[in-house]
């Protein structure tokens, strides 16, 4: 049709996308990670799993953002096969955040995300949420356990966790750095 032979000529804008469990933070995190992006507007719920569709934002002219819908309790009930469709057809997807909670770590739910990235071969990251609410002891203890998760049973995981605090700041401006470099928008800086 005309609209598929349009969008077809439309250079294609490379994307990373967010998924995550309901109730995660990822509005939240999404929202503290682009606020210099008057454009990215989203909204957070006080009710987890609020997100029932995919997202799309363009961050200026340089990619598009795509917020997923939560996975478990709270997931949309074409959940799977909303998301499966998308994997699967995207040419221009540059890399996927995965957002688990630092405060109760791994989840039998991140599993779903996980195994479906896992089959897709496609690249991801975990990134850690809410470091905030956990003790330096329980922090410690999930991410050596997904850790070592990450080295012994996947495949195409980034090495390198990225722990956030949507409501602290922490761990923001470097996961926003990470961002910009894998879709080539951090400009080289020549080492000294």
């Amino acid at each position: 049709t005309g609209v598929e032979i349009k969008n077809a000529l439309l250079p294609l804008l490379l994307q990373v996308c967010f998924i995550g469990r309901s109730n995660v933070g990822k509005s939240s995190l999404i929202r503290a990670l682009f606020s210099l992006s008057p454009e990215v507007e989203v909204r957070v719920s006080k009710t987890p799993g609020h997100t029932k569709k995919m997202n799309f934002f363009k961050v200026g002219k340089y990619f598009t953002l795509v917020d997923m819908p939560g996975y478990g309790y709270h997931a949309p009930q074409d959940f799977v096969e909303m998301v499966e469709a998308y994997l699967q057809e995207r040419r221009n997807l540059k890399r996927t955040f995965l957002l688990v909670d630092g405060v109760v770590g791994l989840q039998k739910a991140d599993h779903i995300g996980i195994e479906m990235l896992e089959e897709f071969g496609i690249p991801y990251v975990m990134v850690l949420t809410k470091i905030d609410r956990a003790s330096r002891g329980l922090l410690l203890k999930n991410v050596l356990k997904i850790q070592e998760f990450v080295k012994e049973k996947t495949q195409g995981c980034f090495p390198q966790l990225f722990l956030v605090s949507s409501l602290e700041f922490s761990g923001v401006h470097l996961l926003r750095c990470f961002i910009a470099h894998v879709t080539g928008n951090l400009p080289a800086v020549e080492a000294r």
